[in-house]
């Protein structure tokens, strides 16, 4: 597919380098020379200099023969102009990324009008993967599939669980047969375990499983992660904003530092029910008059990477709250993934998980379109979950007779409601949707999980 990305920030540049390294021709457009080339350097992708919301700067970069225009600069009203533009000017597909709480009312409007195929709001969809965490305190990561009934959900075996040096193939009959473990990542070797591989306290799994059978599966385990009820939350921005208002939807007290004192006037207006502290969050003094010793969870949602980061090891230090970092930068991101910061949330890697699976329904022909995709591990794993079309291959027998690819695992199939985890002698159906999880890479339809 001709992709055109407008906007050539931190997410811009990370969408360019993923679509171009699952095969795609990548233009990338921006007012700014240096960052243009900064983005061509980084990947083999076409370069251009100009504005997006101009018409003639847009048909010099190849509207007319793009298949899609990806609008990602730091404006909201420049993605969506840029879009409307686009969708006249080249009749391709338009995804906007709108950040800002104002619109969220009016997306729905939005896109109807300015004919986009996607928005993408990261900020509220970075708040609802936190919340998640806030919900399973012992979960270093949460992702939902078939419209939330079921969690893939990563937890680390703790020392003395039933788990530890438990054969997958006796897992059914000493914990049961609501969850199923996809993907074990045992220092810096991830698998999709067969039935004879061997559990071992310190392994990092990946769960699926109903909420409704998350508390009895966790005792059954020997994790037993206190509630949380009250958050502290570093930094006022829009995450901030988004996270607070859900947590005290759901009566969890919020105490927020932020140091703009405008900003506080504007979140304590907005969030009339919580606490908005005007201060330095990296302050010692004022995180411990602010009691942080007491908190349940630490949410570091500044802007700087660096704060963030001395934040969560002061946290780590003091107490055992459960931890919550943002991380912007590529470096940082991999340094800290060997500290102790707790689990980190990046907007531009859900960005880009969002359009890549956008992308990917694009090129399926069969109808079997791409409807969650996340990376886990790292990157190392993805899980997806396909919706399968009239004319899908893999509905053509029982799981035993279908030739499928090496580490990749059928986890679920959701059917009219209810969750079948999957035997040899379950077929796939037309109009199910079915959660995969595997090493591969560019999965765009079900039947790419086959041999041939």
């Amino acid at each position: 597919m001709n992709i055109l990305v407008a906007g050539c920030g931190q997410v811009g540049k990370a969408l360019a380098r993923q679509l171009n390294e699952e095969g795609h021709e990548v233009t990338v457009m921006d007012t700014d020379f240096q960052v243009v080339e900064a983005a061509t350097a980084a990947s083999d992708v076409i370069g251009y200099q100009g504005d997006c919301t101009s018409l003639t700067a847009q048909i010099e970069a190849g509207i007319e023969d793009m298949d899609l225009l990806i609008a990602a600069t730091n404006q909201d009203e420049k993605n969506m102009l840029a879009c409307l533009i686009a969708r006249k000017a080249g009749h391709c597909q338009t995804i906007a990324r709108v950040r800002d709480p104002q619109y969220l009312e009016e997306i729905y409007f939005l896109k109807e009008e300015l004919g986009l195929s996607m928005s993408i709001n990261p900020e509220q969809v970075a708040a609802s993967d936190l919340v998640r965490l806030i919900q399973i305190p012992s979960a270093l990561e949460v992702d939902t599939f078939a419209k939330g009934k079921v969690s893939l959900i990563r937890l680390v075996i703790p020392e003395g669980s039933v788990l530890d040096g438990l054969e997958l193939k006796d897992f059914a009959s000493k914990v049961g047969k609501a969850a199923l473990i996809c993907v074990v990542e045992r220092g810096n070797n991830v698998t999709i375990p067969g039935g004879n591989f061997r559990l071992a306290a310190g392994d990092s799994i990946s769960v699926t499983i109903s909420l409704e059978d998350l508390n009895e599966f966790l005792q059954k385990i020997g994790i037993r992660a206190k509630k949380i009820r009250n958050v502290l939350i570093a930094g006022g921005g829009t995450i901030s904003y988004y996270m607070a208002k859900r947590l005290l939807e759901l009566r969890i007290s919020v105490k927020i530092i932020e140091k703009d004192p405008k900003r506080c006037d504007e979140l304590a207006d907005l969030l009339p029910k919580a606490m908005v502290i005007l201060g330095d969050a990296t302050d010692k003094s004022l995180l411990i008059e602010e009691s942080i010793g007491e908190m349940d969870a630490v949410c570091a949602l500044m802007g700087q990477d660096e704060a963030n980061i001395l934040l969560s090891l002061y946290v780590d230090k003091i107490s055992d709250a459960k931890r919550m970092i943002k991380i912007h930068r590529n470096s940082y991101e991999d340094m800290t993934s060997e500290l102790p910061v707790g689990t980190i949330i990046s907007t531009k890697k859900i960005t880009t998980e969002y359009i890549t699976r956008f992308v990917r329904s694009m090129q399926n022909s069969y109808g079997s379109n791409v409807e969650a995709l996340y990376g886990l591990m790292e990157g190392r794993v993805e899980a997806l979950e396909f919706n399968v079309g009239q004319d899908a291959r893999v509905t053509w027998g029982t799981l035993k007779d279908l030739e499928i690819r090496k580490n990749t695992l059928i986890c679920c199939i959701h059917r009219h409601g209810t969750i079948i985890r999957p035997g040899g002698n379950d077929r796939i159906e037309p109009g199910d949707s079915v959660v995969v999880v595997t090493t591969e890479r560019g999965l765009n339809s079900i039947d790419d999980i086959l041999v041939r």
